[in-house]
């Protein structure tokens, strides 16, 4: 696999360290696949990830975001082997170990909730836009404004 040297960007680049950051993130693949994950579009604004963690309770799993970084880690309890006699597996399919998934967020995306349900963890997210960003409408005036400007500017050279 390809690695990039991304040393040339933070010299000459400043604020776009979380780019190059980004960058280098996205180039490592999550081979394992587990646990396996959906990522959905609810809407404009919102979006859900939702994970099948069967045999997980909620206890069990944590849900960190911090900055712009999602993270989703399951740490399994150990149960008893077969030497302490709680249970006796002839064939163990369903995954018992623990893991942890990392997603980036984009900006101004922040986690509104999330609900475990017949072994599938919900994780709903909303894009909330600063009142600063958001689209406004700017009014087209009348040229009265710039006459009346102008005017006040050539009478205050005038005198």
């Amino acid at each position: 696999m390809n690695t990039f040297d991304l040393s040339p960007l933070y010299r000459t680049a400043i604020g776009f360290d979380r780019l190059a950051d980004m960058l280098s993130n996205a180039s490592r693949v999550d081979s394992n696949g587990y646990p396996p994950y959906n990522i959905e579009s609810l809407g404009e604004d919102r979006y859900r990830i939702t994970m099948a963690v069967a045999g997980f309770g909620r206890d069990e799993i944590d849900i960190v975001s911090e900055q712009n970084t999602l993270t989703v880690s399951g740490s399994k309890q150990e149960t008893q082997d077969n030497e302490g006699g709680d249970r006796q597996f002839l064939y163990r399919g369903i995954a018992n170990r623990s893991f942890e998934r990392r997603f980036q967020l984009a900006d101004h995306v922040k986690v509104a909730g999330a609900d475990l349900e017949n072994g599938l963890l919900h994780i709903e997210l909303q894009r909330e836009l600063p009142e600063r960003m958001k689209p406004r409408k700017i009014e087209i005036g009348s040229g009265d404004a710039r006459a009346i400007e102008s005017g006040k500017s050539r009478s205050a050279e005038a005198a």
